[in-house]
């Protein structure tokens, strides 16, 4: 089950006693009936040709039951940008490093702010893991380990 916004929104209350979502900053304009936005931490240039890693903005935290696919936003999809890595496991803590391929033959500049990957939260049942990988706690963008 994808999660809705009014759901996504209910996991962010402090008050939220299970399954607690963290998405900080949370910004209302960023939150899509079925997704949110991610932005850029700080501004970039995507090279023509060529993987930038790039992290978010947000520090997210995912409770047990719930994983999250990202996915490119098609207003950067439709100017040659691809995304890889685009699943985030229960449990993960950080800023999440996008790894952003410019397939166009022009530069591309991305700003803070700027809305570059939509977070699909998907639930996850009966889940008896939490990620604890090396990738926990990240700050900034993260080369591979």
């Amino acid at each position: 089950m994808i999660l809705s916004a009014p759901e996504v929104i209910r996991r962010l209350d402090p008050s939220c006693v299970s399954g607690k979502l963290v998405i900080a900053p949370y910004a209302k304009e960023c939150q899509q009936p079925a997704s949110y936005d991610l932005r850029s931490a700080g501004d970039i240039i995507l090279a023509c040709k060529s993987c930038t890693l790039l992290p978010t903005l947000e520090w997210v935290e995912l409770p047990m039951d719930l994983a999250g696919t990202l996915r490119c936003r098609s207003s950067f999809g439709r100017r040659g940008v691809l995304l890889g890595a685009g699943f985030v496991d229960p449990g993960f803590r950080g800023q999440l490093t996008l790894c952003l391929t410019n397939m166009s033959n022009d530069d591309i500049i991305v700003h803070k702010n700027d809305r570059v990957v939509q977070m699909i939260l998907h639930e996850v049942r009966d889940g008896d893991r939490c990620y604890s990988g090396r990738y926990q706690d990240s700050l900034g963008a993260v080369e591979a380990k």
